[in-house]
């Protein structure tokens, strides 16, 4: 009798990843390190006084999409001028985001982040032209600020949720713990609003020559929004404490909160310094970069609250 090849392959098995899939996690690292590093060029250009360093958009000056010799504006051209070819970058990373997450992740809310990112990094280009055209408004500073925190926020989600399946994640807290860690992240987004504000009426507007300003006095918008930030630093430590009494043994939720928790108590430590040492550059960078890796932080800290499908959560 002839013998009858058998397969050892199970057919319930969930198909092997597909061998381009590898290029996945680079390239959302990649992403969300360039969303974070141009917030960091944003503030090198705000702190010089270089956002009219280039003064007319999409060109740099009048003729020249490059910085040219005759301008006026010394070093201030060429430092607002690698922020923008940052943004080009961005662009290229975003595109690339989006094609590799189409590809290779199985999650719909993924591809719909890609897009999002994708289509803000477009809008951020244009935003970005319309406040230099708008001679640095403070109004369009904040809110160009405010859009590249929700981008960091949505590269931060495509990079960890980067191995889910297409299964809704398990929660591993109550209802209740998920809803105060939402209502925290709402009172960061106060912070991050009130923190513009700040700028807005501070020193640091990004032209050197003719700052704009809201016309509010600095102390009072600088103590209003330390006061949210109390609140914020208290609404985490309660969602701490929240996520280690109720997620069991899962130990994940507690650890992603504590790390928020370090990452808010840092900030607020260079928050404090910069407004008693009259708002040093140097801090004023590391302060933008601080409210960036809480938006990270935080994000994290909402994907921690469930159990990917099939991972064991420790």
């Amino acid at each position: 009798m002839p013998v009858t090849s058998t397969s050892t392959t199970d057919p319930t098995a969930p198909p092997a990843p597909h061998p381009g899939s590898r290029w996945l996690a680079p390239i959302l690292l990649a992403n969300l390190v360039a969303e974070v590093g141009i917030v960091v060029t944003g503030g090198l250009v705000r702190v010089t006084g270089s956002g009219l360093g280039c003064p007319t958009w999409p060109e740099c000056v009048d003729g020249s999409i490059t910085p040219t010799l005759e301008q006026a504006e010394g070093f201030h051209k060429y430092i607002e001028f690698g922020n923008r070819t940052l943004t080009g970058v961005l662009g290229l990373l975003a595109l690339a985001t989006v094609v590799a997450v189409w590809r290779w992740a199985p999650r719909r809310a993924m591809k719909v982040a890609s897009v999002l990112v994708l289509a803000g990094v477009v809008g951020q280009a244009v935003l970005g032209g319309a406040t230099v055209l708008l001679g640095l408004h403070p109004a369009t500073v904040a809110a160009h600020f405010l859009v590249s925190m929700g981008l960091v926020a949505a590269a931060s989600y495509l990079w960890f949720a980067r191995h889910e399946d297409a299964v809704a994640p398990v929660p591993l807290v109550p209802v209740l713990v998920s809803r105060l860690a939402w209502a925290t992240c709402a009172v960061a987004g106060l912070v991050l609003v009130l923190g513009t504000v700040v700028t807005g009426s501070g020193p640091h507007s990004g032209d050197a020559d003719e700052p704009a300003r809201f016309g509010l006095d600095a102390r009072t918008v600088s103590w209003l929004h330390a006061d949210v930030v109390m609140l914020f630093l208290g609404l985490v430590v309660a969602t701490w404490l929240a996520a280690r009494l109720t997620a069991g043994a899962a130990q994940g939720p507690a650890r992603a909160w504590l790390v928020v928790l370090g990452v808010a108590l840092a900030q607020g430590v260079v928050g404090y310094v910069q407004y008693f040492t009259d708002l040093p550059e140097a801090l004023v960078i590391a302060h933008m970069l601080g409210a960036t890796l809480l938006v990270v932080a935080l994000t994290h800290g909402i994907l921690a609250l469930r159990r990917r499908t099939g991972a064991v959560s420790t």
